[in-house]
């Protein structure tokens, strides 16, 4: 009997150690969670201000964030969710997209970002002056060659002209697809319209260098050169996102709200 207890011992031991490592790293696990979060919402802000053009490294993120107006829409009527019944800051978009109430399958017609599931209700980023907008950020995502790309886009009050980009997560070949996340690149977007006079999706990527004279020069942007796959997906998430499935409900209904002149 003595023998048997001396063998098991060793046993015992182990799995005593792995029970208490488990455990500590569990609970490291749930300790870090909230710093995690708090990273990824400054993150998030950062991405959001940088695709506004408001970004300074050398001020307080939260701070130049907090003007800032954070609202639910529901994508199919453009209508924005009171927060009595989504709080913004506590969405979680992606997660809702795959659950059967909050998103939806989008048919093969539909897909043309490539998605496969789409959110009911999007968060949208709003830089006001009063009650004017100036600007309005939105979140966009689709398929690239080997992942899917998330960034903001940030359009101008006219909610046509767009203010800028920001490409934040994707697993695209560097020096190719990744030229995504490039501020050159993205800083070729600043000013190109999304739609024409007649309220049409217009923006284009070129194969090669987009064109230097009017009317083609307010819609086009230069392809990333290699990443023929890469820029097709860019163009198709563009398109989706900004048509009828995505955000023009929105700006159908913004525009509708605005005061008449004169």
């Amino acid at each position: 009997m003595a023998e048997e207890e001396s063998l098991a011992r060793p046993f015992y031991t182990v799995l005593i150690l792995a029970f208490v490592c488990s455990a500590l790293v569990a609970g490291a696990a749930v300790g870090l969670r909230p710093r995690q979060e708090a990273n990824r919402d400054i993150d998030r802000q950062k991405n959001i201000l940088y695709a506004a053009g408001l970004y300074d490294p050398a001020k307080s993120i939260p701070e130049m964030f907090a003007p800032i107006e954070t609202r639910v829409v529901e994508l199919a009527t453009g209508e924005f969710v009171p927060e009595e019944i989504i709080r913004p800051e506590n969405y979680r978009q992606l997660k809702a997209a795959l659950s059967e109430d909050m998103g939806r399958a989008l048919n093969k017609e539909e897909d043309l970002a490539r998605v496969r599931r789409q959110e009911k209700y999007s968060l949208v980023y709003l830089v006001k002056n009063g009650e004017e907008i100036q600007q309005i950020v939105l979140p966009v995502r689709g398929k690239g060659l080997w992942s899917t790309m998330y960034a903001y886009v940030a359009l101008d009050g006219d909610l046509a002209t767009i203010r800028g980009v920001s490409f934040y997560q994707h697993g695209e070949t560097p020096g190719l697809g990744g030229e995504v996340e490039n501020p050159r690149w993205q800083g070729e977007w600043r000013g190109k319209k999304v739609y024409n006079e007649q309220g049409g999706f217009s923006l284009k990527f070129a194969k090669g260098e987009a064109a230097t004279t009017e009317p083609a020069k307010s819609y086009e942007i230069d392809g990333l050169s290699g990443a023929t796959l890469t820029t097709k997906g860019v163009d198709n998430l563009m398109e989706f996102w900004f048509g009828d499935h995505g955000f023009k409900p929105l700006f159908a209904r913004l525009k509708n709200s605005k005061p008449s002149k004169g």
